[in-house]
Parts: structure tokens; C-alpha cells; sequence
């Protein structure tokens, strides 16, 4: 699929969860994610609105509600997300506490949202003054409380209004119910320890030991013994995984090897028995000891015979099936180059087995990149279809197996091997990785996840959360990249948030905002 088709895609999409979600115009966000005071929002909440958006360990809160008055009703219009999938909390109790200042706690609940995710707690305050303000969440699974900081219980409404409206900045709308709809997620810029590193290129591998090709011993016919092998069967060493049959020359058949085998057995034991009768006459002195010697040469030669003939039986198998074909390794069979009766020609493949339990991670390093390989601390590699990364750490899930001493003079490479335990049952042996070899000593830097970053007209940006429904585009300068972070040098603060899943949706949604409305009702 294009880049084309895909971003067209992407705008059809945010199109629909956007005519879906916003009904009406005009809702503006507030810049720092604090007490900001908002114009008309589609809440009917006049001229000195409030909004807050608190982060717990467990969910976010984005809150909107007017300037609260003793005796009014006022909504609290509290929008939850779980942070552990950023979906909708669906279910549970949520209370507006109003406290401190010498009086009484107040509280207000609701038990259930009016729609997923979103709760509107009514406040009827009774006491002026200034309050310090909490919104409890209590679930099933766990509770939670967002102390968002002082506010002022106005003793009339005419008092609330005359405080001016603060002006809000500007943003990238994007609604909690957009965001609901849609793979996104948020991520705190955090103060991380990155590895320099360098990048490679690889293959995954069985370890020498952990792979196996079981060839035809001779050409013959493979005959099933049970349940023929199958892609994906665990098999053990020394399992008999079918029987060949092979092609003997000229009228020979099984059935004439058994007895040439059985007659060299019986022509044995007779040559055994007169070898022993003539040794006890030549003790007795009744036969000159050329009879003797002529019964043991008689005797070796017969069991010379019977162990040819039980050689070319065993050649055959020593049974109606064949020979045994046995797993040479334990492990899985990854391929089957053969069908039930099929003839195979001496030293074709027939099975292939591996062991995934432990892999190798092969990699090649450029020539230019070679000096830095002095002592590989690690390795970090992804594959096609999976999203995250996997690490090597040696010492913890795995261990530097080789570097290369010598440039390979077609690729100009420097190999360097790791082996490691299976970490997901989906990688298979033989994937190309792209992979990043860590040297050198960690550093802490102000780091984001990789999937933040994105690229516009090759500049790297990210979308900084600036209140719940708001963002802002900002250019970065990244850095060093290990695994799924990246260091970011400039533009960003430890603490701020920004967007780490659907970063190109919110990418549309700054195109599509104002042909759209990027407003909601609830």
C-alpha cells in the first residue's frame, strides 16, 4: 500500500470520528493543562469557564466546569481515560470534593457516566471562599484521587462574572472522544538513560546446535510411521519421523535379504558346532590339528557371511518399513520437503528441524562504523509486522558471542554475534532485522518514545500536549536512539507530554479543524 492511499486513509477516517464526535464550533483548549479560564465551549458554562487536565499513575483527567457559585448548580464535565490502554474509563463513581479553608468537606457524585468515559458530577456548593478541589475516581479495580489545587466559590454570580475571562492560546484541537476512537496515546518527556549506538543490519539464527537437515541416506521411497511430520510439530532427538525404503538392485527384495541373513545365522551355528566338536577330538589326539584349524577358518567365515547379510538388511531397515528416518535435534520441524511415498534421491532434503529456544542475532556493521566495536554492550533489533523492539543485554537476557576480527571483502561489514532466549513466539529464524549495536557507557538525556517523532519535509517534530483536547506542533533536534526511544536535544522540557500513538492523526487534525470543527457537545 502507498503513502499515498495511506494518508488517504488516515483523513478519511479522521474525518468520520470527527463529524461523529464534535457537533458544534468554537471550543477552545487551554494552553498549560491547569486553572485556565475559557470563552464559550459548547458546555454553557459563560464567560469564566475552567479547565484542568491531572495526570494520576492509574488515569487523566480532562475537567471543564463555570465558576463556581454558592447555591448554583454547576456541571463538572469530567472526561476520564485508563492510561494503562487510554480508552474510556466505562464504569465507576466520580465525586467532586471541595475542602479545606476551615470548613466542612463537600461532596458531589455521580455514579455512572452519561456516555463512555465521560462524567458530570453536579456541585451545589453552600460555602464562599477559597476551597481546594478534588475529583475522586472509584472503580471496581482501583481509586484514585486528582488533586487539582485551590478554587474560589464565588457568594454570587455577579461576582463570578466580573472577573474577565483570561485569553486562552491558540491549539490543535483533538477531542477525548476522537482520541477514544483511535490508536493514540500520550507519553511524559522523561530524563532517560541512552547508550550510544550503531546502527546494522542482521539476520535471526538457530544456534549451530539448535538446527538440523534431515537428508535421504540413499534413494528410496518414505513411508509414514504413524502420523506423517507435519510444519510446526515438536519433535526430540532420535524420534523416528517416517522410514525410507530403498531401491535395491537387480530382483533383490526384503524378503530374499531376511533369509540370506537367516541362513548365514544357521550356516554360523553349524560351523560353531563342528569348530567345537573338533576341538575336544584333538584333545583326545583323534584328529591331527589341520582339522581343527580348518573348522575355525570354516567358522570365521561364516560369521563374516552373517554379518554381511545382516548389514545389507540393516541398510534396509531390518523391518518391513525401512530405514528408520530419526530427528537428528530437538526442536520443531520448519520445513517438509517431502510427501508420504514420494521417492527421494540420496541427500535431498526431506526435513528441516530447529530449536527457537535460544537464537543468534547475526549482524553486520559498516566498515566505517567498525572502530567503534571495541566492547559491544548490547543490541537492540527490530523485524517487519512487529511494532516493538527487542533488547539484548548481556549478562540479563542474553551474551556477546563473537565480533568480527576481519572486514568481509563483498559487504564490507564486520560481523558481530549475540545469542539470546526466545523473547516472542513470533519471530521465526531467517528474519532480516534492523538492529542498533550499543558501545560505550549510558548517558541520561531528556528522551521520548521513538513513535512520538515524525517527520515533516525531513524535520523531525513532535505534538506537545497542551491541555486535554489541545496540542501544538513543535520541531525537535533528536539524538542517540536506543530501542523504542530516541534522545531529543532541543525542544522539549522533562515533565511536558506529548503525543506517542496517533501523532499523524493529530497531524490531519491541524489541517482538518477548521473545514470540520473541532468542538464537542455532551
Amino acid at each position: 500500500m502507498n503513502k499515498t492511499l495511506i494518508a488517504t486513509l488516515l483523513v478519511s477516517t479522521f474525518a468520520v470520528l470527527s463529524l461523529s464526535a464534535c457537533s458544534d464550533h468554537g471550543h477552545e483548549h487551554a494552553a498549560d493543562g491547569r486553572h485556565s479560564p475559557a470563552a464559550g465551549h459548547g458546555h454553557d458554562h459563560g464567560p469564566g469557564g475552567e479547565k484542568i487536565t491531572h495526570f494520576t499513575d492509574k488515569t487523566e483527567l480532562f475537567v471543564e466546569f463555570p465558576r463556581l457559585v454558592v447555591g448554583e448548580k454547576s456541571a463538572f464535565a469530567a472526561h476520564l481515560t485508563q492510561l494503562a490502554d487510554f480508552k474510556a474509563l466505562a464504569t465507576g463513581t466520580v465525586s467532586v470534593i471541595l475542602s479545606g479553608g476551615g470548613q466542612p468537606d463537600e461532596v458531589f457524585s455521580t455514579r455512572a457516566p452519561t456516555q463512555p468515559g465521560i462524567f458530570r458530577p453536579e456541585a451545589e456548593p453552600r460555602l464562599a471562599g477559597q476551597r481546594e478541589l478534588e475529583i475522586e475516581v472509584v472503580t471496581a479495580a482501583f481509586t484514585v484521587r486528582h488533586r487539582l489545587g485551590p478554587v474560589t466559590i464565588y457568594p454570587d454570580r455577579k461576582s463570578a462574572d466580573a472577573l474577565a475571562a483570561e485569553h486562552e492560546e491558540g491549539g490543535i484541537g483533538f477531542t477525548k472522544e476522537q482520541q477514544w476512537k483511535v490508536d493514540f496515546a500520550t507519553a511524559e518527556v522523561t530524563r532517560h538513560a541512552i547508550r550510544p549506538a550503531i546502527a546494522a543490519t542482521g539476520t535471526l539464527r538457530a544456534r549451530p546446535d539448535g538446527e538440523a537437515l534431515l537428508t535421504a541416506p540413499m534413494s528410496g521411497q518414505v513411508q509414514p510411521s504413524g502420523t506423517f511430520p507435519h510444519l510446526g510439530q515438536v519433535v526430540k532427538k532420535g524420534d523416528i519421523l517416517a522410514y525410507l525404503s530403498p531401491r535395491l538392485g537387480g530382483d533383490t527384495d526384503l524378503a530374499s535379504l531376511q533369509a540370506n541373513a537367516r541362513k548365514a545365522g544357521v550356516a554360523l551355528d553349524l560351523s560353531a558346532r563342528e569348530r567345537a566338536r573338533m576341538e575336544e577330538l584333538f584333545k583326545d589326539e583323534a584328529v591331527p590339528e589341520k582339522r581343527v584349524l580348518t573348522a575355525r577358518a570354516a567358522e570365521a567365515s561364516a560369521r563374516a557371511e552373517l554379518d554381511a547379510a545382516q548389514g545389507r538388511l540393516g541398510q534396509y531397515g531390518g523391518s518391513a518399513g525401512g530405514v528408520p528416518l530419526r530427528a537428528p535435534a530437538s526442536g520443531i520441524i520448519a520445513d517438509v520437503r517431502v510427501s508420504p511415498g514420494a521417492f527421494a534421491q540420496e541427500g535431498s532434503l526431506l526435513f528441516h528441524i530447529v530449536d527457537r529456544r535460544m537464537l543468534w542475532l547475526e549482524l553486520r556493521v559498516s566498515e566505517s562504523e567498525s572502530a567503534r566495536l571495541a566492547a559491544p554492550s548490547g543490541a537492540s533489533f527490530r523485524v517487519e509486522g512487529i511494532e516493538k523492539s527487542f533488547d539484548i543485554v548481556p549478562g540479563r537476557n542474553g551474551r556477546l558471542i563473537a565480533t568480527g576480527g576481519a572486514i568481509d571483502t563483498a559487504t564490507r561489514t564486520v560481523p558481530v554475534l549475540f545469542e539470546f532466549p526466545l523473547p516472542d513466539e513470533r519471530l521465526r529464524v531467517g528474519m532480516a532485522v534492523k538492529a542498533e549495536v550499543y558501545s560505550g557507557a549510558a548517558r541520561e538525556v531528556i528522551a521520548v518514545p521513538g513513535s512520538a517523532v515524525i517527520d515533516e519535509s525531513g524535520v523531525p517534530h513532535v505534538f506537545v500536549m497542551t491541555g486535554g483536547e489541545s496540542f501544538e506542533r513543535r520541531p525537535v533536534r533528536v539524538g542517540t536512539r536506543e530501542g523504542d526511544w530516541v534522545e531529543i536535544v532541543e525542544g522539549l522540557e522533562p515533565g511536558q507530554r506529548v503525543v506517542s500513538r496517533g501523532a499523524y492523526l493529530v497531524k490531519l487534525a491541524a489541517t482538518k479543524t477548521g473545514e470540520i470543527g473541532h468542538g464537542h457537545a455532551h
